[in-house]
């Protein structure tokens, strides 16, 4: 009988599967190196969708993701982390449209709520940003997607986990899990602490490989840098999730503006502001004020420099191990979209009800996993 579950890992998906475990009675111990949302969950553009994400079952568990936040948010009626205000996307040149035009079709197929935009249509939504800055037409909108302020999802989950009689310990790593018989019996800590466990689940994100070698297991992970780039509060209305040529943009807290574009994360070489190219942020920025004027009047705050947890064949892994029973995962790319669903299916999964339907597809054992 599971009675007594550590929890490694305080961002967003430590804290759903601590909170979805106190919910359903168990003792909970929550451990992190640093403190909560301190790592990737604090460094993530966290937008909330399922625009593209293949295979089937992926968008699928994306779809049911969205759904939660949904739920959890109309549950708590004073909550101010979840934003559900839709996305713009499109294209800068002839193959982008191509491919924009195929991902809508899928995504119409699978029943996922998208349409097109015309410039004055979108400008009805985004009235700040600069005609000149968009195309007459073929500006997909995904009306149910949004985005979430990680922090504040994650001081939510613990609070409501606390509430419930869970332990949160920070500043204090994991350095041993000790396993015998085929199964983690306790986790040693970087104070000397010894936690006996009935089970353990992995949620350490980009550390995850590093804490399943723990527990004698190989997890192909194939991480990758993220550069955000927060704005000085500015009198910009920018009221959702935009994906332009060259700069994706979000609202941030305080009238600050979140702005991002794969095109920057190579050139991160190390963590925090100073660890990316001065250049690079510039060209980002000036592409975000091109598109929105007023953000001229907005100076760079912070450029904030996560490690996207992504496993070796994209796809997320999730819940027990075969080979070792009581360890569990809740470990991938998408959490800010899925961790509040999928925490939820692994909490039930550790206590020993059956979720095989939903996360066969995410074993650790599937054979794509094994193979990178």
């Amino acid at each position: 009988m599971v009675e007594h579950v550590v929890v490694i890992g305080a961002g967003v998906y430590g804290a759903a599967v601590s909170a979805a475990l106190t919910r359903r009675g168990a003792r909970v111990t929550v451990v992190d190196g640093g403190v909560p949302a301190g790592g990737t969950s604090g460094a993530t553009f966290s937008w909330i969708n399922s625009c593209g994400k293949q295979p089937r079952s992926y968008h699928d568990l994306s779809v049911a993701g969205m759904a939660a936040h949904r739920r959890l948010a109309a549950d708590v009626p004073h909550g101010d982390w979840y934003h559900e205000g839709g996305n713009l996307e499109w294209a800068g040149d002839d193959a982008g449209r191509d491919e924009l035009r195929a991902k809508v079709a899928g995504l119409l197929g699978y029943g996922y709520e998208a349409r097109w935009l015309s410039r004055a249509e979108a400008l009805g939504l985004e009235p700040d940003m600069d005609p000149a800055g968009l195309p007459d037409g073929e500006i997909a909108y995904f009306p149910r997607e949004g985005w979430i302020e990680p922090v504040r999802l994650v001081a939510h989950l613990l609070s409501s986990a606390v509430t419930g009689g869970a332990e949160p310990v920070t500043h204090d790593a994991v350095t041993e899990l000790e396993v015998t018989a085929g199964a983690v019996r306790a986790v040693r800590l970087a104070s000397g602490r010894r936690l006996l466990a009935d089970a353990v689940v992995n949620c350490a994100g980009p550390r995850a490989a590093a804490l399943a070698a723990l527990a004698g297991l190989v997890l192909p992970m194939r991480n990758t840098p993220g550069v955000l780039i927060v704005s000085s509060p500015v009198a910009v209305s920018i009221a959702r999730v935009v994906h332009a040529p060259h700069v994706h943009l979000r609202p941030d807290g305080g009238g600050r503006v979140l702005l991002h574009t794969h095109e920057i994360d190579g050139a991160a070489s190390g963590t925090g502001e100073a660890g990316v190219d001065p250049a690079a942020v510039a060209e980002v920025v000036e592409a975000g004020r091109a598109l929105y004027p007023g953000l001229r009047a907005a100076t760079v705050e912070s450029v904030r420099v996560g490690q996207r947890p992504i496993p070796g064949d994209g796809l997320p892994v999730l819940g027990r191990v075969a080979e070792l029973p009581n360890f569990h995962f809740a470990v991938s790319h998408s959490g800010a979209t899925l961790s509040v669903h999928a925490g939820d299916l692994v909490a039930g999964e550790v206590l020993g009800e059956d979720h095989d339907d939903a996360l066969a597809a995410f074993r650790f054992e599937r054979p794509a996993l094994a193979a990178r």
